[in-house]
């Protein structure tokens, strides 16, 4: 199987591509516009944009200093940062000791 996004080739049951990291196969998640909480610059506006349409952080961000400039931008700015929500925190898996099943 080859991976839709970078052309690799990739195993036949891969739900993800371990070269790009691009979800190839399952169930497709819907994309939510979210602010990030790595990466950003001022409240992660520009950024949540551009993972949202798949497109570079700077390209969103000099987009968005046009819209400032004509007057436009810092209102919607605001706004932005007030209605998307933040990403999730990714907390870490907890460190237990794995029980074993009986019998072995």
């Amino acid at each position: 199987m080859y991976c839709n996004y970078c052309g690799k080739v990739i195993q036949d049951d891969a739900n993800l591509c371990a070269y790009c990291g691009k979800r190839v196969a399952g169930m497709v998640a819907r994309k939510r516009l979210v602010r990030p909480r790595e990466g950003r610059k001022v409240a992660g506006v520009c950024k949540g944009f551009a993972e949202y349409f798949d497109l570079d952080p700077t390209l969103i961000r000099v987009v968005w200093l046009v819209c400032l400039l004509c007057g436009i931008g810092f209102v919607a700015y605001i706004v932005a940062w007030i209605v998307m929500p933040e990403e999730p925190k990714m907390l870490p898996a907890p460190q237990g000791s794995m029980q074993r099943a009986p019998g072995q």
